[in-house]
């Protein structure tokens, strides 16, 4: 079975492999491009500040690697803040950074889910009046903001001050003739699509807006990224946790 995976390419190539071993024929179709915050001032500021805040939350591993990419020289992670991920990627990425795994909070590995509502349960008895957030996360292509604001209610209502900065940009990538022709083959083959990311299918819709996905298989990550696949159009979705077993699960019962 063909499966198409349509994370961002660095998350992306894992992942083909890893299907691959699993015995997919698993191809890379990128349908979020990172691209780097065009406001390196304000991350710097966010870094200055880090030693004042009782946590950083990181919406996702790109999150971390391009929050760390504009590290001011000399500076490290201060042993004050605690670093908040919503998932192993995350925390993985924390890690590899050179966050001690320690001061690292993230859902458990048995979790439903990954998100910020399974991160709340790790972290809300963290939280005092007065206390001081930063949430680091993606921004649109004008470089605003965009993205979920659960976390960011559940800790006003907590009496925490919450402060969020930019460390990338999600765009939509430029696919090429063949990239194009790929995707509306899978659109009425037995190819699955391996959506991880709700900004996926809405740029896959802009990309081929004539395109019809009534035949078209796919497995999402989330509830959310699974009802944007049904309203989109995606004659079978299934839902699945993010790890690679579960995704295995659910595109073997597609065969």
């Amino acid at each position: 079975m063909r499966v198409i995976v349509t994370r961002p390419d660095s998350e992306a190539q894992r992942w083909v492999q890893d299907l691959r071993h699993r015995g997919f024929d698993a191809v890379a179709l990128p349908l979020i491009k990172i691209a780097p915050a065009t406001q390196p001032a304000a991350l710097h500021a966010a870094w200055r500040q880090l030693e004042h805040c009782r946590a950083a939350m990181f919406v996702s591993g790109n999150a971390v690697r391009q929050f760390f990419a504009q590290m001011p020289p000399h500076s490290r992670w201060p042993a004050s803040a605690r670093a908040w991920g919503t998932g192993p990627g995350t925390r993985e990425a924390l890690i590899d950074a050179g966050v001690d795994g320690a001061a690292i909070d993230s859902p458990p590995l048995q979790a439903v889910q990954f998100d910020s509502e399974a991160l709340w349960q790790e972290v809300a008895g963290q939280v005092r009046t007065g206390d001081r957030v930063l949430i680091v996360r993606g921004g649109d292509a004008g470089g605003v903001a965009n993205g979920r604001d659960w976390l960011a209610e559940q800790l006003v209502a907590a009496g925490a001050r919450v402060e969020t900065v930019v460390a990338y940009l999600r765009q939509r990538p430029e696919l090429g003739a063949g990239e194009l022709s790929q995707a509306q083959q899978a659109a009425t083959s037995e190819s699955a699509w391996l959506f991880s990311s709700s900004q996926s299918i809405t740029h896959l819709r802009e990309l081929l807006p004539q395109q019809a996905w009534s035949q078209a298989r796919a497995v999402a990550t989330h509830a959310r990224i699974a009802q944007a696949a049904r309203q989109a159009g995606f004659g079978v979705v299934c839902e699945s946790r993010p790890d690679l077993d579960a995704v295995v699960a659910a595109l073997e019962s597609f065969r």
